[in-house]
């Protein structure tokens, strides 16, 4: 797997970026420990005719960081999947791999940050380092009108790559957000088995986020 099967190569990384050398370093020392994982940035996936497009926060060491796919092969990547299947944004069977043959349907998955950071936690700096990665993206999606932010982190670089601000934009489940230039945000508490195991996000939850997203598209 590489950009070439990116849904936006050009809006990619490089694959061995150096621009945040904490999450470098982590990246080189993976790649030594685990030479067949995917090991390196995260591409966007999805359809570049998107009306949706979902912001993540980042990889998962087991997940996208492994396998190349965002949300690909961790327990958040069950329910996100799942949730498209129901409401009609994919085709085929999701197999958490990357070679499962799923598609997306008027949806994009982009995360915010797109290298594996230690213990989850991105610092300030590295994701303002790698909000280029998301502006590209959004900008080469012309039909996108609706935007899912998964949890704190995502919401903030969505709003400010959607040029809004963030005294005006209070992250919280189901918020909704106009930004400047009409675009629509939603927010959704992160799709992580930490959230669903503790309860703070249920199936339920997390699909009237979709709901709530296709009534935007359709109104």
């Amino acid at each position: 797997m590489d950009h070439a099967l990116s849904a936006l190569p050009a809006t990619e990384p490089p694959h061995d970026c150096p621009l945040c050398p904490r999450l470098a370093a982590f990246r080189h020392a993976l790649q030594a420990e685990y030479p067949t994982w995917w090991n390196a940035p995260v591409p966007a996936f999805g359809d570049p005719d998107a009306w949706l497009v979902i912001v993540g926060l980042a990889p998962g060491k087991h997940g996208a960081n492994r396998t190349g796919r965002p949300f690909t092969g961790d327990y958040a990547g069950e329910l996100l999947y799942a949730t498209l299947d129901k409401y009609g944004l994919s085709e085929g069977r999701f197999d958490a791999r990357p070679d499962d043959g799923l598609q997306l349907r008027g949806a994009m998955l982009i995360n915010a940050v797109r290298c594996l950071p230690p213990e989850n936690k991105p610092t300030p700096e590295e994701i303002r380092t790698c909000r280029p990665f998301l502006e590209a993206p959004i900008a080469a999606l012309p039909k996108a009108k609706v935007f899912v932010a998964l949890g704190q982190i995502a919401h903030q670089s969505t709003v400010k790559a959607l040029g809004g601000r963030l005294p005006k934009a209070k992250f919280g489940h189901l918020a909704e957000h106009r930004m400047p230039d009409g675009r629509l945000l939603i927010d959704s508490y992160h799709c992580s088995r930490y959230n669903q195991n503790t309860g703070r996000l249920t199936a339920p939850m997390f699909e009237a986020v979709f709901e709530r997203a296709l009534a935007c598209r359709d109104g």
